[in-house]
């Protein structure tokens, strides 16, 4: 991002003079660039969240922990100028006016132990000094004595001076060209030959916020992923500040870290809160490393580390505790493992500890060290009980020599020494080569067989041999023991014995140290026989006696140095001992650290179970509101009467309302079955597996109205199946009852017919009567108004007979039962009695009205006037 690029440049091209200032503003940007300003000893100035307008920013870069003030905009420029002089400009106070620079920092080392418990006075005192005079130019003190004073008046500004001191300045990948020769041996070293579910085990000491482990996560994951062997990566990060590692643990990072993580494994391993302000590394990344505190200076190391990353902390360290660090690392990292150090970075005079890998990335391999090399003494991995520095390391000796050239070693040493009788051996005292006649002073001792020099040597010899083998091993010096008479056969011979160590180059299994073992007889001195030894004892008085007891006192020289040489070896192994111990603390600090880890999980698992409750109780909330809106609607469409069938897309049936039995003969049972196996109770309709297709297929409704064989009429609608997302996933079938629809339909249909008819007979100009069988008018339209005079009331209240002639024989029942029509009769004359009184002779048809039982009820007549006359009014 812009500003973090900017930052970045300016710490790079102004180191410590360089000064940041990040104002309103929104997102993260400024958070890298700040650190990095911070990790060249600069000032970084952010102002107040409460003064801005968007705190994004603001906020972003005071959570890093590497903001030195955080002020409102108006008092910024004051606080910068002050900065600027006491730190650049100002005049320096007088030597004479403070005490001692050294004496002053020295307290406030004292103060910074006591506060946080770590020790400061072994690393770089200028970059100390530095670090403390920009902390006296912040709060504005000119003289070093005033600010320990103000140190001691207030213990914020120690944990302020104690986190400027850490410089925690971190990246992803940083120094890519490095990561990419880790990479690389990643890839051809680490894992090759390594058995299938075999750990792997990294220590990140001084891991600051942790990106640097992630970033080693991230390609030993990418690793074993593509091996698919079952190998557990565990990586180990520590620091010393706690607030670092806190930051490290929860693995919430800046959106700008995207310009040192490529997309691939930002997508991969992390995730993007819903502002896109943070990214947060994935769970299965996290778990993949155990953070802790831990002082790498006094806490013990870890140990079977398959590779340790320290890049950029011993810089900061004086000579003396990198000389303790590098020989740890070395204790820590097993066979074959491999320490990555900082481009400004290098293991010094350790360099016959470690092999370069890349020396240009700073990629070093541990060297194996052979039995004859010395371990490397306890002080050099502990720290000094009376804060002296460590002693220095022993110059190791040089590497020994494949097992095929014992030989030419052996001539090659016997040359130079002309000695007839001579034995190769290590330090312990097991033989490698022999060259001469040596039975006369080495014979196979009873028991197990064995190759040891020292069990094998004769009487006289063993305990010389012994304890010439542990002092030459001491003092790397050759020691003689002349005159030693060795029992050989019967008799004594007296012999000169040189064990004289060999520094030669070590090569596969061979010690690395060797011991050329001379014996020598004294060629003045002849053999002597026990028996005559014994006689001339006797024989020769008080002379022989004090020869005796010189032997007597030589001998218990010898076993007196024999006694030494066994108390150096109890010694040597209580050291092992000790160095056994250190191991088992290490593995108890994993075990603590794994424990700080697991109650760490155990917190975020209450955290995530809360979380589940929460959810649970929410789903539970749910379901019952699913139950009840289900049971809602199962009612409704029960209630409702309307018969439903869902099917799928392959048109299986998926659900089924009661009433839709009424039509389809479903049980419940044909869940499941294809639509065509069932048999609809329809008359004259067997289309209905097509017609859902069609619907299917073309997505328009159908409406179909169909006629069950109980005479039952339904309207069949089909129609698609959409879900909320509008997704076709099958289809609804549905039948609604419509016969009484259809009776009102057909009811209403024979009353239009009525009707018409009535409007045909109240336009007609025929008189048009209904009698009933009693022979009451009841009905009597227009037209018989105008023919006879009568109105309708008129004609209603009397009975049809009053209008006939007196005399006239006209029956109008008898006419229509008769035999010749049975439901009416031909046209036919007759004469009605107008109101006037006239008779009108007219034309008559009459009709009868049948009811569903086929009975006549009624009589319908149509009358005309013969003569055309009527009556009008």
């Amino acid at each position: 991002l812009p500003i973090d690029f900017f930052f970045r440049s300016l710490a790079q091209e102004l180191g410590e003079r360089a000064m940041c200032v990040v104002l309103s503003g929104t997102g993260s940007d400024g958070s890298l660039g700040a650190r990095a300003v911070k990790g060249e000893g600069g000032l970084v100035l952010a102002q107040s969240p409460e003064s801005t307008e968007h705190d994004g920013m603001p906020r972003s870069v005071i959570a890093t922990g590497v903001v030195d003030l955080v002020l409102p905009p108006a008092e910024m420029p004051t606080q910068l100028l002050a900065y600027a002089a006491r730190a650049f400009g100002g005049p320096r106070p007088a030597a004479d006016a403070v005490p001692p620079v050294d004496t002053s920092v020295n307290h406030i080392f004292v103060l910074l132990r006591q506060q946080t418990g770590h020790d400061f006075s072994q690393y770089k005192q200028n970059t100390v000094r530095r670090r403390i005079e920009r902390r006296m130019a912040v709060q504005q003190i000119e003289h070093c004595s005033d600010y320990e004073l103000f140190l001691r008046r207030s213990p914020e500004e120690v944990e302020e001076l104690f986190r400027d001191l850490l410089i925690g300045v971190t990246s992803f990948f940083r120094d890519p060209e490095a990561f990419a020769a880790v990479e690389k041996w990643v890839d051809e070293q680490l894992f090759e030959g390594r058995p299938s579910g075999a750990p792997v085990r990294v220590w990140v000491p001084g891991c600051s916020t942790g990106e640097e482990a992630y970033s080693l996560a991230m390609v030993l994951w990418e690793k074993a992923e593509a091996l698919r062997r079952g190998h557990k990566v565990q990586i180990f990060a520590t620091d010393i500040d706690s607030r670092a590692v806190a930051t490290a643990r929860a693995g919430v990072y800046p959106a700008s870290i995207a310009a040192d993580v490529s997309p691939e494994r930002l997508a991969r391993f992390f995730t993007l809160d819903s502002e896109g302000a943070t990214y947060r590394i994935r769970k299965e990344m996290r778990d993949l490393l155990v953070f802790s505190e831990q002082d790498v200076a006094k806490d013990p190391p870890f140990s079977r580390l398959d590779l340790i990353s320290c890049r950029n902390l011993l810089i900061y360290m004086g000579a003396d505790l990198q000389h303790r660090l590098i020989p740890l690392f070395h204790y820590g990292l097993k066979s074959g493992g491999a320490l990555f150090l900082g481009t400004s970075e290098t293991v010094g005079e350790f360099a016959d500890l470690f092999t370069a890998l890349d020396r240009k990335a700073k990629l070093y391999a541990r060297r194996d060290q052979g039995p004859g090399t010395p371990r490397t003494p306890l002080g050099l991995l502990l720290p000094d009980r009376e804060g002296q520095p460590a002693a220095h390391p022993a110059p190791h000796a040089d590497a020994g020599r494949p097992r095929s050239r014992y030989r030419e070693i052996t001539e090659r040493a016997l040359l130079n020494h002309l000695a007839p009788v001579a034995a190769l051996t290590d330090e312990q005292g097991n033989i490698l080569y022999l060259h001469g006649r040596s039975g006369q002073y080495l014979e196979p001792a009873p028991g197990e067989a064995t190759l040891n020099a020292v069990k094998m040597a004769r009487e006289g010899l063993r305990h010389a041999l012994a304890a010439a083998l542990t002092e030459a091993a001491a003092q790397a010096e050759p020691v003689v023991r002349p005159d030693l008479r060795v029992r050989t056969n019967g008799d004594f011979t007296v012999v000169h014995l040189t064990v004289k160590p060999l520094m030669v180059a070590a090569a596969g299994d061979t010690p690395a140290r060797l011991f050329l073992v001379l014996i020598e007889p004294d060629p003045q001195r002849e053999p002597l026989a026990a028996a005559s030894l014994g006689a001339a004892a006797d024989a020769s008085g008080d002379g022989e006696a004090d020869a005796r007891l010189a032997a007597l006192r030589t001998e218990l020289r010898a076993k007196e140095d024999f006694l030494q040489a066994t108390n150096e070896e109890l010694e040597t192994t209580n050291e092992e001992l000790k160095c056994s111990n250190e191991e088992m603390q290490s593995v108890n600090e994993e075990l603590q650290s794994t424990n700080e880890e697991l109650e760490t999980s155990k917190e975020e698992l209450q955290s995530v179970n809360e979380e589940l409750a929460t959810v649970n109780a929410e789903l539970q909330q749910r379901v019952a509101d699913l139950s009840r809106v289900n049971n809602d609607m199962v009612n409704l469409l029960a209630g409702s009467g309307v018969g439903t069938v869902f099917v799928d897309h392959a048109l299986l049936i998926k659900r089924f309302t009661p009433s839709v039995t009424q039509v389809i003969n479903l049980i419940g049972t044909d869940v499941g079955r294809p639509l065509g196996h069932i048999v609809p109770n329809l008359v004259g309709y067997d289309s209905l597996v097509a017609d859902v297709e069609a619907v299917l297929d073309t997505l328009t409704p159908r409406d179909i109205e169909v006629q069950s064989r109980e005479g039952a009429w339904f309207l069949l609608r089909i129609r698609p199946y959409r879900t909320l997302e509008n997704v076709i996933e099958g289809a609804v079938i549905t039948f609604t009852d419509i016969t009484e629809t259809r009776q009102a339909r057909d009811l209403l249909r024979e009353t239009d017919a009525l009707r018409r008819l009535a409007a045909v007979v109240r336009d007609s100009n025929d008189a048009v009567t209904v009698q009933d069988i009693a022979g009451r008018i009841v009905a009597w339209n227009p037209g018989a108004e105008r023919l006879y005079g009568w109105t309708e009331a008129e004609a209603l209240a009397r009975p049809l007979p009053l209008l006939r002639p007196t005399g006239e024989p006209l029956d109008l029942a008898a006419l229509v039962h008769g035999p010749a029509t049975g439901r009416g009769v031909q046209p036919c004359d007759a004469q009605r009695l107008a109101k006037d009184g006239r008779t009108v002779a007219v034309s008559l048809v009459a009709s009868a009205l049948v009811n569903e039982a086929g009975q006549t009820y009624a009589v319908a007549t149509t009358e005309r006037a013969l003569d055309g006359g009527g009556y009008e009014q």
